[in-house]
């Protein structure tokens, strides 16, 4: 009897955890503290320093320390499934952030976000090894959740989980920011024929749960614009574009100058008339702290 209660308590713990996510209040899945450090802000643009080339612009919902760091902990480690959906609120508030600025810049409203065709939310991959060590891979979990949450407001959205590694990479955890560019440089590729569902659908938008050097999303980011660029080239016709920096990785070429690119773009709804703008956002939960306190937007 004595097993079968405790077997009946850890099962309720996955749906009503014992203690708040983010400080430890008993019984409640985020207390109302914890709650307004993870979404009581807006969403802000955040830039890792240095910032690795090809990265899109990025939206977080709160910095990754204290109440916000224990609770994406408690749902990436110990399985805290509870916590995905205000994790998931979080994050679409980040994507629909990510959506305003770039409609913004065309000349929307800054109110209600306005998208033709359904949003299509891109987790970044976790490892094959790490989703079998938790059981679970967070960041698709979240997106998840964070397209049910958009849908819900009025944005229509879908997870669309095509990118995949194409090999194993070091730990992360110990490594620099140029390290960690170099370690997964290539690692990510989009399963074959999801090409064509990124092109069939609307703004495209990478997300994970956190970013800290913003490498694992740059890298995201060339392999969905590796997958659409033949397309996008074909519909739009070859052209030559102003680019700061190489949109794959430092040692390529045209750094600082005009040069002919085939990667997504768009014009119209989002690219506002002839200008031609990239079609890629990217939003998380969290980044590290020094990147919202980077302001050059």
């Amino acid at each position: 009897m004595r097993g079968l209660r405790e077997w009946w308590r850890d099962l309720t713990d996955l749906v009503l955890p014992a203690e708040c996510g983010g400080c430890g209040r008993a019984r409640a899945v985020l207390c109302p503290r914890c709650r307004t450090a993870l979404d009581g802000a807006p969403p802000c643009r955040v830039r890792p320093a240095p910032e690795p080339p090809g990265l899109p612009p990025v939206h977080a919902a709160a910095p990754y320390e204290d109440e916000v760091r224990a609770a994406l902990l408690a749902h990436k480690e110990r399985g805290v499934l509870a916590l995905t959906a205000p994790l998931g609120a979080a994050l679409a508030g980040a994507v629909r952030a990510g959506l305003r600025q770039a409609g913004t810049a065309d000349g929307a409203a800054r109110g209600d976000v306005q998208v033709r065709g359904p949003v299509l939310l891109v987790p970044v991959p976790s490892a094959r090894r790490a989703v079998r060590t938790r059981g679970h891979d967070p960041a698709r979990r979240i997106a998840l959740a964070a397209a049910g949450e958009l849908r819900r407001t009025g944005t229509p959205a879908r997870v669309l989980a095509v990118l995949r590694q194409r090999y194993a990479v070091a730990d992360q955890s110990g490594l620099d920011a140029r390290q960690r560019l170099a370690n997964l440089a290539g690692a990510l590729a989009v399963a074959p024929g999801g090409g064509g569902l990124l092109r069939g659908g609307g703004p495209v938008v990478l997300v994970d749960d956190l970013m800290t050097t913003g490498a694992s999303l740059s890298e995201a980011a060339r392999a969905v614009r590796a997958a659409t660029a033949g397309a996008a080239e074909s519909r739009a016709g070859p052209g030559t574009y102003w680019t700061p920096r190489s949109s794959v990785y430092p040692s390529a070429a045209g750094e600082g100058r005009e040069e002919r690119k085939t990667g997504p773009r768009m014009a119209g709804s989002y690219g506002g008339g002839e200008v031609i703008r990239e079609a890629i956002c990217a939003a998380v939960v969290a980044a590290s702290p020094d990147s919202f306190e980077i302001n050059r937007n």
